[in-house]
């Protein structure tokens, strides 16, 4: 199984284009969440816990401070498959992104550019929003992060 290393946001978006229906959107949803590693078992703790989503969330933080300006890295996992792919768009989209630049990266478009915003169910998007909410919150207090 390969990983999403070779994947970017628009790689996601084209794909998404290519299906006709979300019956197959949702399945490679699912496809692009069984490319995330596994989180360690020590990382799926409360800090790392997205509260607001149905599912079992961890989005785990690190920041790469040897480059200048730093960068924002992401782990994550979910007990949820379709969830797991969500997790999966979200690090694409904001990992490996210098640590200021996230605040203004506008989630809300990709999100509606891939029908996020209209076929997932109410209590996905929560758990999605809640997602980008605390790694905007990261962002703007990195000393707490490792």
């Amino acid at each position: 199984m390969s990983d999403l290393s070779s994947l970017n946001i628009d790689d996601i978006l084209a794909n998404f284009e290519l299906f006709e229906d979300w019956e197959d959107k949702y399945v490679y949803l699912m496809e692009l969440g069984k490319k995330l590693p596994e989180l360690d078992i020590q990382d799926k703790n409360e800090t790392n816990k997205i509260h607001g989503c149905q599912a079992e969330v961890w989005v785990k933080p690190r920041i790469d401070r040897s480059t200048s300006p730093g960068r924002l890295y992401l782990e994550g996992d979910s007990n949820s498959a379709i969830v797991k792919g969500l997790v999966a768009i979200v690090i694409l989209l904001f990992s490996g992104q210098p640590i200021q630049s996230i605040p203004g990266i506008n989630e809300k478009q990709v999100f509606a550019n891939l029908g996020l915003d209209q076929y997932l169910s109410p209590t996905r998007k929560v758990g999605l929003a809640s997602m980008v909410e605390k790694i905007k919150n990261l962002s703007q207090s990195p000393e707490e992060i490792t």
